[in-house]
Order: structure tokens, then sequence, then C-alpha cells
């Protein structure tokens, strides 16, 4: 699919310094920062990533947190 795109001229410099260190063409350089960008932020990728690292987790309270919220709460008129 070819597309045209404006960008600012620094931008545009420093892509095109790029890709000729990579070796690859700009288009081919836009086509993976594009794929790594909408990789990064698509969020059922980034919800499933959290739910590995969550799911692994004790999700309960601290114990120490749930005395001092017991004694807190004691210490309360109702």
């Amino acid at each position: 699919m070819k597309t045209a795109i404006s960008l600012p001229d620094d931008l545009f410099s420093a892509a095109d310094a790029l890709a000729g260190r990579l070796g690859v063409s700009r288009s081919q350089l836009y086509a993976t920062a594009l794929a790594e960008f909408l990789s990064k932020h698509d969020e059922r990728q980034i919800t499933g990533l959290l739910d590995q690292v969550y799911g692994s987790e004790d999700s309960g309270m601290d114990p120490g947190f749930r005395r001092a919220q017991r004694q807190s709460l004691a210490a309360d008129e109702w």
C-alpha cells in the first residue's frame, strides 16, 4: 500500500540517516516503526501482559494493614 505523509524536516532527516545506518529503505523503516508502535499500544496485549504479571501475585491485603484497619475501625464510633 502506498501512502503519503508529512513529517517535520528534522524527523525526516533523522529517519533517513537511521535507515541508511541500518541498510533499509525509509519505507521499511517507517513500516517497522509503525508496527512496533501499534504493538506497544494494543490495549488487549497490554491487558494480557498485566494479567500475566498480576495473575501470579497475591491480591490479598497485607496482614499488618488488615490489623491496623480493624484497630482503627474499632476505635471509631458508629
